[in-house]
């Protein structure tokens, strides 16, 4: 975990316990923030899927960095996960429901989507795959 002096810190996922370091990080930075139990839970589920979805598709090729907001009268916090792994070959499935690659429900990125409030995905197949998410206290 890295923090700078613009409030954002970054954890890499590397090994499946860097899952449980960025859901650290991302917990007490909500906490500051003010963000209620419900708006941190669905946050924290937010994280854990693209933590998760980066160790298992980009192992020890992605970054996490968290970035705390502040514009006019409201607060947040963004999620960027990127990584350079194998990229997404059919990005417009992958945001299907249901869909799943690797055996699991496959609501990962579709269910990110709705849980924040902004969500933006870009993938190149060879290059790798950026999320950015963002949720409003």
């Amino acid at each position: 975990m890295n923090a700078d002096m613009t409030g954002e810190e970054t954890v890499r996922v590397d090994l499946q316990t860097d899952i449980g370091e960025a859901l650290l990080v991302c917990d007490r930075l909500l906490t500051s923030r003010g963000f209620s139990e419900t708006d941190s839970c669905v946050v924290m589920t937010a994280v854990s899927e693209l933590a998760r979805n980066m160790f298992e598709y980009a192992p020890g090729k992605g970054v996490m960095r968290f970035q705390v907001l502040d514009e006019d009268e409201r607060r947040g916090i963004r999620i960027i996960a990127e990584d350079r792994g194998p990229g997404i070959a059919d990005l417009a499935a992958a945001m299907t429901d249901h869909l799943s690659t690797s055996g699991g429900l496959g609501l990962g990125l579709p269910g990110v989507k709705r849980l924040m409030d902004e969500f933006h995905i870009e993938s190149t197949v060879g290059t790798g795959t950026s999320v950015t998410a963002t949720k409003w206290a």
